[in-house]
């Protein structure tokens, strides 16, 4: 039975990492076919009382097309934009790119009566048809201009209903302008739904209160979740996030980079003055997802990265992953490909006496062997690797405008502190950041997260300013009926008058300046819209990262390999660590 433990659980794509309010960790291999096993296994040691899960399921699921059986409702005349989508090609210079297949084919979208204009107003009345809807799991309801009046997708949805199909309508998930962002947020919400309703499912009777994580860095029922399963893409990593930005804080390094390399990805997010960046949507698997989000940048970069030589000689260092099973080859489990972790092996960054949980001691022959047969070398694979990572940092700093020598990279993941001083050495970075338990962080980051609510309302413009203020209001009013008793932000979505862009900030008056720093000028006496509305709530969780008990470190000078229960961490020649608050190590050239 569940007991009075506050347990945080990481699913990860080779490890689901664990920790407890009291301070006990646990990595357990992870169980990819179904991911709610080793989440289960985990808590039966725990018995916890609260758990607050972090998962990969919506992302995987989307990523691999394991999806329900949707249809999409659309306005007469717009069903093909989910086909059409943007102008922009993925690639602009690769003639053979293609863009993802709609998730929707053609012969299950369907068009209603029923129109909007720009402003919300009724330009033709829903009649009350509905075509068949047969075979299908759910469907998506996307209107145009639903996102400033509801009205016609309730109605429209009312009529799926009592034909027993569940329906899912855009103004309840993404009530934002760009109707094919907003559609494709929709299709791909209705389509998880089955999936995540399946596996999450499973560990609802794993504690007394089943939390689980959202891209936006925040904590929600589990009833919630599976509601709008979308708002789970990405999950995990935003944990970590969060919790890279309290240590950072404590540290007296509030502007960095948050920087967790796992065994099969790399993610990356700008924390400027203990904040983590925001993003309004993000692009997974090629579909851009409209929901409120932590800008983390994720690429196929970790420990199980798979080394290999391209038909033209080049070493290449991922996307593909040898994952949980069979793993590196080190791992002896039948893996026999090179990868980042057997590289780091026979370089002596992980102790060759190393033993991982639920995998044994590693072989360095076996890595040898492996890197040998790829024809690759061990820095090869390194040196390939860390560019790729340094790269990632550079798309959310340096092409944000953020000079690099002002941040801190905050290292953690099961590969982060091997890697961290190379990156920040390329970049010029301030310091690294080693937290304590840096290898289950994001399992940490869930433990102390906080419960949030989030919502986003459209804004015709123009409008005048006393009803932008009504509007401000009352949705604040309505997300925190949400959460009471948690604490409120708001802020405004602008832009200057024909713009394409938009910028989040707290008041108008900040636009100027923010686009000045974001885009290098500004546009004194310009008008300036605003496009949406956004209010969040949170309540704090009952512990912050400094309240967990951590092991002491003592001051190391490189070049040193340092392996701890959860990671290993790399100090090369030229760099010390330093104890510092809350059990973290900080890093810095001598």
């Amino acid at each position: 039975m569940p007991g009075s433990v506050r347990l945080g659980v990481d699913t990860g794509g080779t490890f689901t990492d664990v920790v407890a309010d009291d301070g006990r960790t646990t990595k357990v291999p992870s169980t990819p076919a179904d991911p709610s096993r080793a989440v289960l296994d985990a808590c039966r040691s725990f018995a916890p009382e609260v758990l607050a899960h972090g998962t990969t399921v919506a992302t995987n699921a989307l990523l691999e097309r394991r999806l329900g059986r949707v249809a999409l409702v659309a306005t007469r005349g717009f069903a093909d934009v989910l086909e059409i989508a943007r102008q922009a090609r993925p690639s602009l210079y690769d003639v053979r790119v293609d863009r993802p297949s709609p998730l929707v084919p053609r012969e299950r979208r369907f068009e209603v009566s029923g129109r909007l204009d720009a402003t919300g107003g009724v330009v033709e009345e829903f009649d009350g048809v509905v075509p068949p809807l047969d075979d299908v799991d759910a469907v998506a309801v996307c209107l145009l201009h639903a996102d400033l009046d509801g009205a016609h997708e309730r109605a429209v949805a009312d009529v799926v209903r009592t034909r027993g199909i569940d329906a899912v309508c855009s103004h309840e998930v993404s009530p934002e302008f760009r109707e094919y962002e907003r559609m494709v947020t929709t299709v791909a919400d209705a389509a998880l739904r089955a999936v995540c309703s399946r596996s999450l499912g499973r560990v609802a009777d794993a504690a007394d209160e089943v939390l689980v994580m959202t891209s936006a860095g925040g904590l929600v029922l589990l009833v919630d979740a599976v509601e709008h399963p979308a708002r789970l893409l990405l999950s995990g990593p935003a944990a970590g996030v969060r919790a890279a930005a309290a240590i950072a804080v404590a540290c007296d390094l509030g502007d960095a980079v948050a920087f967790d390399m796992g065994g099969t990805s790399t993610d990356v997010c700008l924390v400027e003055g203990g904040v983590p960046e925001p993003t309004a949507t993000r692009t997974i698997g090629g579909f851009p997802i409209r929901l409120p989000a932590l800008a983390i940048h994720t690429i196929g970069a970790g420990g199980g990265s798979v080394a290999r030589l391209d038909a033209g000689g080049a070493l290449v260092v991922g996307p593909e992953s040898a994952g949980a099973d069979p793993g590196p080859a080190c791992y002896r489990r039948g893996g026999t490909s090179a990868t980042v972790t057997d590289a780091n092996l026979v370089l002596g960054r992980i102790p060759a006496d190393l033993e991982l949980p639920g995998f044994g001691r590693l072989s360095v022959d076996a890595a040898r062997a492996a890197l040998q047969r790829a024809g690759v070398t061990a820095d090869g694979v390194i040196a390939v690797v860390d560019a790729a990572m340094e790269r990632a940092v550079r798309v959310v700093s340096v092409e944000q405008g953020v000079d690099t020598r002002d941040l801190a990279l905050v290292a953690f993941g099961g590969a982060g502190p091997l890697h961290a001083c190379s990156i920040a050495d390329r970049l010029g970075m301030r310091a690294v950041v080693v937290p304590p338990r840096a290898g289950v962080f994001s399992a940490v980051g869930l433990l102390c997260a906080p419960e949030q609510r989030e919502l986003v309302q459209s804004w015709a413009t123009p409008g005048s300013a006393e009803g932008l203020t009504a509007a401000r209001a009352d949705l604040a009013d309505r997300v925190a009926a949400l959460l009471p008793g948690g604490d409120l932000t708001s802020w405004l979505d602008c832009r200057y008058a024909g713009q394409s862009h938009e910028l989040t900030v707290a008041e108008i008056a900040a636009f100027p300046a923010e686009h000045e720093r974001r885009n290098g000028f500004a546009r004194p006496g310009a008008p300036v819209e605003v496009i949406a509305l956004r209010a969040r709530v949170t309540r704090a969780a009952p512990l912050t990262v400094d309240d967990l008990p951590a092991s002491p470190r003592a001051e190391v000078r490189g070049p040193a390999v340092v392996a701890e229960p959860d990671c290993t961490v790399w100090i090369p020649e030229g760099w010390r660590a330093e104890p510092g608050p809350t059990g973290a190590w900080v890093v810095r050239r001598t």
